[in-house]
Order: structure tokens, then C-alpha cells, then sequence
């Protein structure tokens, strides 16, 4: 029993840890890039005060060369490992979030994602349709649910031919007067 709920909980448990490993492999690229504009900045300050200490400019480019230019390169440099640490941040995040939203626990993300293709979106019997529409929906269909200005569909709208079923919830189209009853089941095979 104990097997078996491992065995369920193992491909969570390594997609937790990809996320995770995911996460620790992005915080040493943000701490270097926070040293490398910390380093740089130190960098040109020395470089300043040894530049303004000086009077010739023979004896300023010392100080520009092994300080301030280096100084600003490591800015540049963390600026732009800053940059690319936060998106990669932004990116595993984003990525943790999509799999809590859509992960079941126990149950791969491809079945959970072919089971939700699978189910219907709306079942109702009850057509309706929105004044100046043209086609019919489902009672329950995502695009009509709530909204007061849904109406049954006249009979004289329904023969004429000119409403289409919805592409969502794709009502019956045989049906022709909403206030009939319901066709009967087909029979299968079984009962034949």
C-alpha cells in the first residue's frame, strides 16, 4: 500500500523538486550580479577619488584604466545578470503557479488535460438565444449563462433556418420547437 502511494506521489514529488532546483540555480545568479554592481561601484569611487587627486592627465589614466573603466564594465555586467535573474525568477515562478493551477494530485497533467477536453462544456436541454444572434446555445453554454437578454428561441426563428448551433456548447439542431419534448435515446447495441 505504502509502495503504491509513492509510486502516486513520485511524479509530483520530482516536478516539486525540478521547480525547486529550478529556483535555488537562479538565486546564486541574483547574489552575483548584486556583487558585481556592489564591486563595480566601489570600483569607480575609487577610481574618482584617485582621478581627482591628480592634476596631469599622465597620471589620471592609471586610475581610469585599473578602476573606472573595469568599475564600469562590473555595473554593466551586474545590471545585466540582474536583468536576466529576475526574468529567470519571473519564469520558474510563473512555472510553479501554471503547475498548482492545473495538477491534480496523483494524476499526470496529460490526463487531467485530455479529461477536461473530454467532459462537455454545457448539457442542458434548453435552447436559447441572444435578440439579434444567430446562433442557438444551450442553457448553460459559458457565452449565455446569466445573461437576462438569453431567450427561447420562436418556432418561427427556429424553421427559418437562419440560427446556427454555437460552437461552444453545440445544441441539438433536429429540434426544431423548444417547447417539445425531448427526443428518446437512441438504443445501443445492448438492448437491441
Amino acid at each position: 500500500m505504502r509502495a503504491a502511494r509513492t509510486a502516486q506521489r513520485s511524479p509530483a514529488a520530482s516536478s516539486a523538486a525540478a521547480r525547486a532546483s529550478r529556483l535555488r540555480a537562479v538565486h546564486p545568479m541574483l547574489w552575483a550580479a548584486f556583487a558585481s554592481l556592489a564591486s563595480g561601484a566601489v570600483l569607480c569611487v575609487i577610481g574618482w577619488y584617485g582621478v581627482s587627486g591628480e592634476r596631469f592627465a599622465e597620471r589620471q589614466l592609471p586610475y581610469l584604466a585599473s578602476c573606472t573603466v573595469p568599475g564600469a564594465a562590473l555595473i554593466v555586467a551586474g545590471a545585466v545578470l540582474l536583468a536576466h535573474g529576475r526574468g529567470a525568477l519571473a519564469a520558474a515562478r510563473v512555472e510553479e503557479l501554471y503547475g498548482l493551477l492545473v495538477a491534480v494530485e496523483g494524476q499526470d497533467p496529460a490526463a487531467v488535460r485530455a479529461e477536461r477536453a473530454a467532459a462537455p462544456l454545457a448539457v442542458s436541454a434548453d435552447l436559447l438565444v441572444v435578440p439579434g444572434g444567430r446562433l442557438l446555445h444551450r442553457a448553460d453554454c459559458p457565452l449565455v449563462a446569466g445573461k437576462p437578454e438569453a431567450v427561447p428561441p420562436d418556432p418561427g426563428l427556429l424553421a427559418s433556418g437562419t440560427t446556427g448551433p454555437c460552437p461552444i456548447c453545440a445544441p441539438p439542431t433536429e429540434r426544431t420547437d423548444p417547447t417539445a419534448p425531448p427526443a428518446p435515446p437512441a438504443p445501443t447495441g445492448s438492448e437491441a
